[in-house]
């Protein structure tokens, strides 16, 4: 079986100690993480491949940034996603691990506020990401598109939507795009075994958010088919956002048995 884990640890550098101690205790096969805040070379590759895990950054200096840890080589990198040549923002990369399964790591956007450009940023970027998926799944191929969508699905998955009025996570055409990206044929790895309301995978630092359980669901895990095929479990571990500093996202993980 391969666990395959997403987690925006927002800043690795700052969050290191609790990223080392989860690795060695959840001992996932892959990890997709986001805003890893670095760049390439001042990623805390040492540490993490004394591990086990060989290493993929996509890092950008104090913002953004992705990369992909595996226990096995991860052939076919790729970094950036296609369609804009003129997007310096270090959000998306992807690899091949275990020979055969193909793992995105994707950093999607914010796009608050929306009376900004930010918002038709974000949502270029999920065309741009909707055109991606699209020629991707035409390959047949065991694909997990993991990450930080900064999309809340549905209103439970937020502990108030009426909060979330004028975010850009909740905004129509933020949800249409992800539903859009998802009816390409893409399974929700948590849904497909958890239905229940306010799962979250991210607790605001402000206002005691973590202890009230003020939650958002914004980190989502989208298999190919031939992943879905092969999904035994997937949940969210939420003990690494109790610790110490934490970081504001928890991971989301998933099972793939082998082919």
């Amino acid at each position: 079986m391969i666990k395959i884990a997403t987690w925006n640890v927002n800043s690795v550098k700052a969050r290191l100690p609790v990223v080392l101690a989860w690795l060695k205790e959840f001992a996932p096969d892959v990890v997709l993480l986001q805003e890893i805040k670095t760049v390439d070379e001042g990623f805390p590759r040492m540490e993490i491949e004394d591990l086990g895990y060989t290493v993929e950054t996509h890092g950008q200096k104090t913002y953004n940034g992705v990369a992909i840890l595996a226990k096995s080589q991860i052939e076919d990198v790729s970094r950036g996603l296609p369609g804009n040549d003129e997007d310096v923002q270090a959000r998306y990369m992807e690899g091949t691990v275990f020979g055969s399964v193909r793992v995105a790591s994707i950093y999607l956007p914010n796009g608050n506020p929306i009376d900004t450009e930010k918002f038709p940023y974000k949502l270029g970027w999920m065309d741009r990401l909707h055109t991606h998926v699209e020629a991707s799944l035409a390959l047949e191929e065991t694909i997990v598109f993991g990450g930080d969508y900064n999309v809340i699905p549905k209103d439970d998955d937020v502990y108030n939507i009426a909060n979330f009025a004028t975010d850009a996570l909740v905004q129509p055409e933020s949800r249409a795009r992800f539903q859009a990206i998802k009816n390409l044929g893409l399974t929700d790895a948590l849904r497909s075994f958890n239905h229940a309301p306010h799962q979250y995978s991210y607790w605001d630092y402000q206002r005691g958010a973590w202890q009230k359980d003020n939650g958002l669901l914004i980190d989502h895990l989208l298999l190919s088919p031939q992943a879905a095929d092969r999904l035994t479990d997937a949940g969210i571990d939420k003990g690494p956002r109790g610790k110490e500093k934490a970081s504001d996202h928890t991971p989301v993980w998933c099972v793939l048995d082998e082919s």
